[in-house]
């Protein structure tokens, strides 16, 4: 069936999927792992899609990170990773968030072992490679219908600081280089007309997802989104609050802008 949007949504960190083997490789609680979790993002864009593509990971970021790329194994978990020093490692690779995450926030090492590299050849044949395949598929059948197509890369965030002080959006395109300024434009708009502060780039620019598929001499550009966690959970941070609805409705707007960029004013329209 052709895509009836020209935009495509991925959400790649919101899966509760986690394996017997990795909860048998945990050297800590369950819980230690969560917060690496987009606690429920998928939910939210779930309920605002209405006709774009969309592409949702079921399993846990703990068990692989589509955010990063194929080369970003950590060798102080993973037995099949290049030895390099650390000048050639990615920041993230660095900071222990890698292709498997070796740490969560306030948790400390996750593992009790390494893993062995069959295993994790498995798991980027399994898990990471369909859903990139499954992106470059939907974005090149909405570019090729409608000449052009956006992803939307949905993300959630801890909450940068106090409600008044902090960004409460953050909106990613690796510093320009991802889409063009016009999409970005209509998605900060959105944010602020919602009563959000919003920033760009900071302290999040877009990963390996944005940087692997977007294309924008090509007509397919990316941006990443990152909503602070307290606008849709409740004080836990753990299950959908009050405000889930209206980052329902948000995140719709925000669809909507970004279609409405992308395909011009109706020909009729632009006559009159």
């Amino acid at each position: 069936m052709p895509p009836a949007s020209p935009v495509v949504l991925s959400v790649p960190h919101a899966g509760r999927d986690y394996p017997p083997a990795l909860r048998q490789a945990l050297r800590v609680p369950m819980a230690a792992v969560l917060p690496l979790e987009d606690r429920h993002i998928d939910a939210v864009a779930t309920a605002a899609r209405t006709v774009q593509t969309m592409i949702v990971q079921d399993r846990a970021r703990a068990w692989i990170d589509l955010n990063r790329g194929e080369d970003e194994r950590d060798p102080k978990v993973d037995e099949g990773a290049p030895l390099r020093a650390a000048i050639h490692q990615s920041a993230k690779l660095r900071s222990g968030l890698g292709l498997v995450p070796r740490r969560a926030s306030g948790a400390g090492d996750l593992w009790g072992r390494r893993f062995a590299d069959a295993d994790m050849v498995r798991r980027i044949a399994d898990d990471h490679r369909p859903y990139h395949a499954a992106l470059s598929q939907a974005l090149a059948a909405a570019r090729a219908r409608f000449g052009v197509a956006v992803l939307l890369d949905v993300h959630s965030m801890p909450p940068l600081g106090p409600p008044g002080d902090a960004a409460r959006i953050v909106l990613g395109d690796r510093f320009g280089h991802t889409a063009d300024a016009r999409f970005v434009s209509r998605l900060e708009a959105e944010g602020l007309a919602a009563g959000h502060a919003t920033t760009l780039n900071a302290p999040y620019a877009g990963g390996h997802i944005l940087e692997r598929h977007a294309d924008p001499q090509g007509d397919i550009h990316a941006i990443q989104l990152e909503f602070d966690r307290s606008l849709y959970l409740d004080a836990r941070l753990d299950a959908p609050g009050t405000g889930f609805a209206a980052t329902v409705a948000l995140l719709r707007r925000m669809l909507a802008a970004l279609t409405d960029e992308a395909l011009g004013p109706p020909i009729a329209a632009a006559a009159e």
